[in-house]
């Protein structure tokens, strides 16, 4: 896949074809059909220019891209075009300011020479910008990495390639800064939550929050029918290759708690739900949600444990970047192998995204518990992974590494990876901060975190 929204269409038929109990319309997370990311797509370039040639068709060229865009239409499946203009002098840029600044994100391509008294005016506009610059496009590029230096150029990112595949990756950050503010994220708990830290959150992102108390999750539960929990408790039973300890009492508890999520997610048009699950929801609710948050991540949208809004806020990042769930750890670290553990008893099935395989898994009890019901998931080795945590508004912590083992161990918690670490491990866990939870998401996505947080003023950290 190509880094673009197939995923969402192959959600939306995966919610048609497994998700029994579902009221209404499917559960659709942003980005995908009723919210478009909104990218303003324009052409810069002169008739006439001495480069490529003077002989250029301009407006063949452009056709040329056109073409381009729809080789890769399944990477724009849920993009809206507001603005798709050939511009060939700098006065024109006024007639589309208001798309351009009612847009995620701005989209230029580079076809001439003679185009760099258009970019001021669309700079200007202050939206994050890339700029795709093939070669023999003109010889503006000598002043690209200047201008980016430059306050005008602060969220502006330059793709000097002949890979038109890059059109489709250019649009990723835009996705994400678009899933953030248009995300609605449910947190089940019952005691004070960080208000000034949500708010920092919404200024910044637009992300919406909404406290859930506990009889709101108890009244969704009782409305399910319970013939649509023990349905899709066979359907977990049956996909398992094992199950261990729980019973088929607290698998069918666990399910129906997870379709009153999806309702409780219907009926909010939310994206993502979080449980206080070991502080005030602790033996509070029929059943363990991690079977409900394995469900959505699974499906496309964001399950998080123990009301983590960090890595609520990091799951959206990593997920609008490459339309793949993210993995929350406990992690522990080996220095023997310059690796990290990451530990969680529950971990996603589906870490290549809704259209993916399906990992296999064993239903157990939470190890530190010694109950409920939760899939013991066997990741892929030899996959590369990006584990990222959104420490602050201003600051998003990262490293990188690769699956070297699934261990099975009666140890931490049931489903663990261990990451063989690109860098120093001593480094990483002697400059670790923000507490111990990282986000990992299969794929090396580095240079889209890099261009997302350019876009979004936000530093960069390298653990390790």
């Amino acid at each position: 896949m190509l880094g673009g929204c197939a995923w969402c269409v192959q959600r939306d038929r995966l919610w048609a074809a497994t998700a029994p109990g579902l009221k209404g319309t499917p559960l659709i997370s942003p980005g995908c059909r009723t919210s478009k990311v909104r990218v303003a797509r324009i052409y810069l370039g002169k008739p006439g220019a001495h480069w490529p040639t003077p002989a250029m068709d301009i407006e063949a060229e452009r056709r040329s891209y056109e073409a381009s865009f729809a080789e890769l239409r399944e990477a724009f499946t849920d993009v809206e075009f507001t603005v798709n203009a050939l511009l060939t002098d700098p006065k024109e840029v006024e007639a589309h300011k208001a798309e351009i600044l009612s847009s995620d994100g701005v989209l230029l391509i580079h076809l001439s020479m003679g185009i760099s008294g258009m970019l001021g005016p669309i700079l200007a506009c202050g939206k994050p910008t890339a700029l795709f610059a093939a070669p023999y496009s003109g010889h503006e590029w000598s002043g690209f990495g200047d201008l980016c230096k430059r306050p005008e150029g602060a969220h502006l990112e330059c793709y000097l390639t002949s890979d038109r595949r890059q059109l489709a990756a250019a649009v990723r950050p835009f996705r994400a800064i678009h899933h953030l503010r248009e995300a609605k994220i449910l947190n089940v708990i019952e005691r004070r939550v960080d208000e000034a830290r949500i708010q920092a959150w919404q200024t910044k992102f637009g992300t919406t929050f909404q406290t859930v108390n506990r009889q709101r999750v108890l009244d969704a539960y009782a409305a399910v029918d319970p013939r649509a929990a023990e349905d899709e408790a066979r359907g977990w039973i049956r996909r398992a290759r094992k199950v261990v300890e729980p019973s088929r009492d607290e698998i069918e508890r666990s399910c129906r708690l997870a379709l009153a999520f999806e309702n409780l997610m219907a009926e909010e048009n939310a994206t993502v739900i979080t449980v206080d699950c070991y502080g005030s929801m602790y033996r509070q609710l029929p059943a363990f949600p991690c079977i409900g948050f394995v469900r959505l991540n699974d499906r496309g949208l964001g399950g998080i444990c123990e009301s983590d809004l960090t890595s609520a806020m990091t799951h959206i990042i990593l997920q609008g970047l490459s339309g793949r769930p993210g993995f929350i750890s406990d992690p522990t670290v080996d220095e023997s192998t310059g690796s990290i553990i990451l530990a969680h008893c529950l971990g996603s099935t589906r870490m290549d995204g809704p259209h993916g395989k399906a990992a296999p898994y064993h239903l157990r009890t939470i190890m530190e518990r010694q109950e409920g019901c939760v899939p013991q998931v066997w990741m892929r080795r030899g996959q590369t992974v990006t584990q990222a945590l959104l420490g602050a508004p201003d600051e998003l912590l990262y490293f990188t590494g690769e699956i070297i083992d699934t261990p099975d161990t009666e140890r931490g918690c049931r489903t663990k990876i261990t990451v063989r670490v690109d860098g120093d491990v001593e480094k990483l866990w002697q400059n670790w901060t923000r507490g111990l939870h990282r986000v990992t998401c299969y794929g090396h996505w580095v240079k889209d975190l890099e261009r997302f947080c350019r876009y979004k003023d936000i530093k960069l950290v390298h653990e390790a």
